[in-house]
């Protein structure tokens, strides 16, 4: 991974965690080998901050990386240039969000 894209993957994450803040959601980015933003309760955020997506392989990371640190619903939160925030989930984990 270039240095570009490193920056623009970390600046992803600081706008993400600004933007849930605003919200009042305690989101701090992680550091190191923790996941991309800590501080969201019962959520594992992963951030992608790309042009092009492969959403599957990313999701997949998501659900890994929740097992791995669980911490909550693998969620991926994911934008493109000049386009607004998107997030991805897999169904029966919505499901149970929108039933409590």
């Amino acid at each position: 991974m270039s240095k570009s894209q490193q920056r623009k993957g970390r600046s992803g994450k600081l706008e993400l965690v600004r933007i849930l803040q605003q919200y009042n959601i305690p989101a701090e980015p992680g550091q190191g080998s923790t996941p991309d933003v800590v501080g969201v309760p019962g959520i594992h955020p992963e951030v992608k901050r790309v042009e092009r997506l492969n959403v599957p392989e990313a999701m997949a990371q998501a659900v890994r990386d929740a097992s791995r640190f669980g911490d909550g619903i693998p969620t991926l939160f994911h934008r493109r240039n000049r386009s607004p925030w998107l997030v991805t989930m897999q169904l029966e984990d919505w499901l149970k969000l929108y039933r409590k």
